[in-house]
C-alpha cells in the first residue's frame, strides 16, 4: 500500500511506526512543517520525509490525516484537486464530520474517519472507524490499517462522540483506576514500583481473560468470589462508596461535556 500521512506530529507518528513495524507499507510519505524530527524515519527505507503536502498527496492512495482540526479545511482545499478516483482519505481529526470533509472534496471519494486512542503507540488502541457511502467499499481496508495497532470497531458517525469518550478519554478513565489500585497496593505494605506492577498486570490479565475467553464480566467475577469471602467483601464497600454509578455519572458528564464543545 503506498500511505501518506498527512501531518506526523505525535498521533501521526505512532500510526507510521505502528504500519511500518508491521509491514503494511510499500512506501510511505509523512508530512510536517519542520521535518527535522521526524527525518530518521526516513532509514526504513520506504519512507520519504517532506514538507509538502501535494507531493505526498500525489505519490499515494491511502491519505491519512492527523493534522490540527483548525489546519484541516486548509490542506483539504490545498489537495482536493489532486484527488483522484483512488484515493482513500481516512480523517483522524476529532469533530470534524463527513459531510463537511464532503463539502470541501465532494461526496464522490472513499472517506473514512478513524477514532484511535494513544495507545495505538503500543500496538495497543481501540479504533473506532466510520465512513461515507462510497467509503464502506473501503471499510475493511482501513480497518486492516488499524488492526496491526489494536483493534477496530466499525459505528454509525453519530456515535463518534460516545466512542471518543469510552475509548480516548476512557484511556484516562483506565489509568486513574490503576493508579487507585497501586495507592491500595502502597497502603498494603508494597513498595510504589511493586504496587504498580502488580495494578497493572492485574488490570492487563482482567481485559485479556475477557477478550480470549468472551464471558461477561460478571462471570469472570463469580470465579473468584466465596461466600463470606475477602473478595465480595471488598467488591460491596466499593459499591457502598458508589464505584459503579462514579464511572457511568464521569462517563455521562465528559459525553455532555464534548457535547457542548461540538455545539460550540
Amino acid at each position: 500500500m503506498k500511505i501518506a500521512i498527512i501531518g506526523a506530529g505525535n498521533l501521526g507518528l505512532a500510526i507510521a511506526k505502528g504500519i511500518l513495524h508491521s509491514n503494511g507499507a510499500t512506501t510511505m510519505y509523512l508530512t510536517k512543517r519542520n521535518t527535522r524530527s521526524i527525518q530518521e524515519l526516513e532509514k526504513y527505507g520506504i519512507v520519504t520525509v517532506t514538507s509538502d503536502n501535494k507531493e505526498a498527496v500525489k505519490h499515494s492512495d491511502i491519505l491519512i490525516f492527523a493534522v490540527q482540526p483548525g489546519h484541516f479545511t486548509h490542506i483539504l482545499n490545498e489537495t482536493k484537486d489532486l484527488l483522484t478516483e483512488k484515493h482513500v482519505i481516512i480523517s483522524t481529526i476529532t469533530g470534524f464530520k463527513i459531510p463537511r470533509i464532503e463539502e470541501i472534496i465532494g461526496p464522490d471519494k472513499f472517506i473514512i474517519r478513524s477514532m484511535p486512542n494513544t495507545a495505538i503507540s503500543v500496538g495497543r488502541s481501540m479504533t473506532c472507524i466510520c465512513s461515507n457511502e462510497l467509503g464502506k467499499k473501503r471499510i475493511d481496508l482501513a480497518k486492516a490499517i488499524f488492526n496491526r495497532m489494536g483493534h477496530t470497531m466499525e459505528i454509525p458517525e453519530d456515535q463518534m462522540q460516545a466512542a471518543t469518550v469510552i475509548c480516548a478519554s476512557g484511556i484516562a478513565f483506565w489509568m486513574r483506576l490503576i493508579r487507585a489500585t497501586t495507592q491500595g497496593a502502597i497502603q498494603l505494605g508494597f513498595d510504589a514500583k511493586e504496587a504498580q506492577e502488580l495494578a497493572m498486570h492485574t488490570c492487563n490479565g482482567a481485559a485479556s481473560l475477557l477478550i480470549e475467553s468472551g464471558s461477561h464480566p460478571e462471570e469472570e467475577i463469580d470465579r473468584v468470589t466465596t461466600p463470606k469471602g475477602c473478595t465480595i467483601e471488598g467488591l460491596n464497600e466499593m459499591e457502598h462508596q458508589g464505584l459503579s454509578s462514579s464511572l457511568i455519572r464521569g462517563i455521562v458528564s465528559s459525553f455532555e461535556k464534548i457535547s457542548q464543545i461540538r455545539k460550540g
